[in-house]
C-alpha cells in the first residue's frame, strides 16, 4: 500500500476522498510529448482512483500509449486542501457502465438526468480508468486561513461560466 506524506493520516485521506464531491485532476502525456490535464468524477476504492471516460476520448488515446500520471483532488474554495501524487493509470472496458453509474450516483444524485442519459447512451463505449497511486502527498491549510469564511473565493466559489453569463445591466 502506498505511503501517506503530509497533513493526513492514512484515514483521514480516506475520509476526505470519501466526501470531497471535486473532480479529480488528472495529468498526463500526450503523444507530442507535452502535458494535458483533465478533470474527471472518481471514485476511491481499495486504494485506488476509479474514473470513466469515452473509448474514443483523447484521454484514452493518451493513456495507451502512457499510462503514468499525476493527479489533484482539492477543495476549490478557502480553506484549501487535498491530496495530490502520481501513479499508473489503466484501461478496462465498462461494457455495462457500472463504474460510470457509480459516478452519476456519486455527483448527480442518480441517473434521472440529461446528462445521464447522453453518457449512458448504449452506442457510446465507456472505459474505466483506474489510477494505482506510487506517491501521495495530503496538504491541510484549515489553520492558517481561519477567519477566511467570507473570502471572495468562497463568496464565489461557483463561478459563472463566461460563456454563460448574462449581458451587463
Amino acid at each position: 500500500m502506498t505511503a501517506v506524506d503530509g497533513s493526513w493520516t492514512r484515514a483521514e485521506l480516506e475520509t476526505f476522498l470519501a466526501e470531497a464531491l471535486v473532480p479529480i485532476r488528472l495529468g498526463c502525456r500526450h503523444p507530442g510529448g507535452g502535458l494535458w490535464m483533465v478533470a474527471l468524477w472518481y471514485r476511491h476504492a481499495d486504494g485506488a482512483f476509479q474514473c470513466a471516460t469515452a473509448a474514443d476520448s483523447q484521454l484514452a488515446s493518451f493513456l495507451r500509449r502512457d499510462g503514468t500520471v499525476c493527479f489533484d483532488v482539492s477543495t476549490n474554495a478557502p480553506p484549501y486542501m487535498g491530496v495530490r501524487g502520481s501513479g499508473e493509470a489503466t484501461l478496462a472496458p465498462d461494457d455495462r457502465k457500472d463504474t460510470l453509474r457509480t459516478l452519476l450516483e456519486r455527483y448527480l444524485g442518480g441517473t434521472d438526468s440529461q446528462l445521464a442519459a447522453l453518457l449512458l447512451d448504449e452506442t457510446r463505449d465507456e472505459l474505466r480508468v483506474t489510477v494505482e497511486p506510487t506517491r501521495l502527498y495530503t496538504w491541510d491549510f484549515t489553520e492558517r486561513m481561519e477567519g477566511l469564511a467570507s473570502a471572495p473565493a468562497r463568496e464565489n466559489a461557483a463561478p459563472v461560466s463566461p460563456k454563460h453569463r448574462g449581458e451587463p445591466e
